[in-house]
């Protein structure tokens, strides 16, 4: 965070965070669930300075108490909607586990907790609040039936207070959120059931209706939900929502994993909301594979702090995408890379049709090191000039889809961006090994640093 007297933590405004220091450690949770290896899981802290001896190392590993935790997101107790309360420290990592509901800060908050004081459970994507308090939001209720409500912490002392939402306003699936106060509105997501979702992803439980397809528009001040936006076949499991990180905007995009489509959703001129598709990444007709048809699973999105370009990973194809927003309605593809993936040359999968006319890639070696699994979780650096990329979608998924990297662990990969023109290009310097720690190798899944970040900062 920077120093100066009377600022709370974080940064004025998302151009003041472009200015910011250079990343130098980032937080990644590493799991052991699925994976056959009876260890806790861990918070790493990973050296991305490369000035530094330790340079591509986990320099500190933090383990849970218990077991099959599954660590997923984490969040802060404060961030820039704090900046000026010069009583706030950005200081705790909040850590939700997604399977066992429990939650790590400075301490742990049990499950049973949870469970009784707010009929919730699956904890997934933590903010904090203007207010002090914490909020998480849960994809589940305890019996692992679909249930998309808010958990409110304290601040201080990160004891569970109740539900954000009002009693019998809970969505039917949740996942992520982001709110914008300024329009008085917050806007979130649907994942899945997690009955359905936990011990791996099946087509029957789309068809069954245990995984969801909309948007949910809340009213900031009442807790009330005003909308709910169906995206339809096109949209369905709607994962990470981001509206641009300028206060005074009005729109933002989410990613669908299913389809492979990303919806700009925005307020129209009568104040109500709505949301279009802007993108596709057309499935892929192949052979050698689950399906005959490959989705690319778009599984994780950001938006650079100077709202100019939106990044996205298709865990399946392989690929992250880079595209120029400038344009909000119209996005252009800028830069792709693959690194990884289910289509690679040499594999068992043969593409017979792809509506892109790309050639299956070859597979990547970083390091010496054949890349294991799929891009998936994304940071980008505060300027905007390194995009660091996790392997690791979700132990149950990992599992099925990509079965090497259960066996070699995932990895940590850097992206050198081109911010003039848009382009990618991987840093061949760069290479964290999860499958080299040292109880065997583990699942490293979503980054943070220490002084926030382009997905956990939000602006007032």
């Amino acid at each position: 965070a920077t120093k100066c007297t009377g600022c709370g933590p974080g940064y004025k405004s998302p151009l003041d965070a472009m200015k910011g220091p250079r990343e130098e450690i980032v937080y990644l949770p590493c799991i052991y669930r699925n994976t056959g290896i009876q260890k806790p899981d861990y918070l790493a802290t990973v050296d991305v300075d490369p000035k530094s001896p330790t340079y591509c190392q986990v320099i500190h590993r933090l383990p849970m108490p218990n077991l099959n935790d599954e660590l997923h997101h984490s969040g802060w107790n404060a961030c820039s909607s704090c900046f000026g309360d010069s009583s706030k420290k950005r200081n705790r990592l909040i850590l939700p586990s997604l399977i066992s509901s429990r939650i790590a800060s400075s301490q742990i908050v049990e499950p049973t907790d949870i469970f009784w004081k707010t009929g919730l459970a699956n904890p997934h994507t933590t903010h904090c609040l203007g207010s002090g308090q914490i909020m998480i939001s849960s994809i589940g209720d305890p019996s692992g039936n679909g249930k998309g409500g808010f958990i409110l912490l304290d601040g201080k002392t990160f004891e569970v207070v109740g539900n954000w939402e009002l009693p019998g306003e809970a969505a039917p699936f949740g996942y992520d959120f982001w709110y914008q106060p300024r329009h008085n509105v917050m806007m979130s997501t649907e994942w899945g059931a997690p009955k359905a979702l936990a011990y791996g992803f099946s087509l029957e439980h789309v068809k069954e209706g245990l995984y969801g397809s909309k948007i949910h528009v809340w009213d900031w001040t009442t807790h009330k939900r005003l909308q709910s936006l169906d995206l339809g076949e096109e949209g369905a499991i709607p994962l990470e929502i981001r509206f641009l990180h300028d206060p005074a905007a009005t729109e933002g995009y989410v990613g669908c994993a299913l389809q492979g489509t990303v919806f700009r959703f925005y307020r129209t001129p009568k104040g109500e909301w709505a949301a279009e598709k802007v993108i596709h990444v057309p499935s892929k007709k192949v052979e050698g594979w689950a399906l005959p048809v490959m989705p690319s699973l778009i599984t994780d999105i950001l938006i650079s702090l100077d709202d100019r370009f939106l990044y996205f990973s298709n865990w399946l194809h392989g690929d992250i995408r880079q595209y120029d927003i400038t344009n909000r309605r119209n996005p252009r593809l800028a830069g792709q890379l693959f690194l990884g993936g289910s289509i690679l040359n040499d594999g068992p999968v043969k593409v017979l049709e792809d509506p892109e006319n790309q050639s299956q890639p070859p597979p990547r070696t970083i390091k010496g090191k054949r890349i294991p699994g799929s891009p998936q979780m994304l940071q980008l650096s505060l300027d905007g000039k390194r995009l660091y990329v996790t392997t690791s979608l979700y132990s149950g998924w990992d599992k099925q889809f990509y079965p090497e990297m259960i066996k070699e662990g995932s990895v940590m990969m850097q992206i050198d961006v081109n911010t003039a023109n848009g382009g990618l290009k991987v840093n061949e310097n760069f290479l964290v090994d999860f499958g080299k720690e040292p109880n065997g190798p583990a699942l490293a899944h979503e980054l943070r640093y220490p002084g926030g970040d382009c997905t956990s900062d939000i602006w007032l």
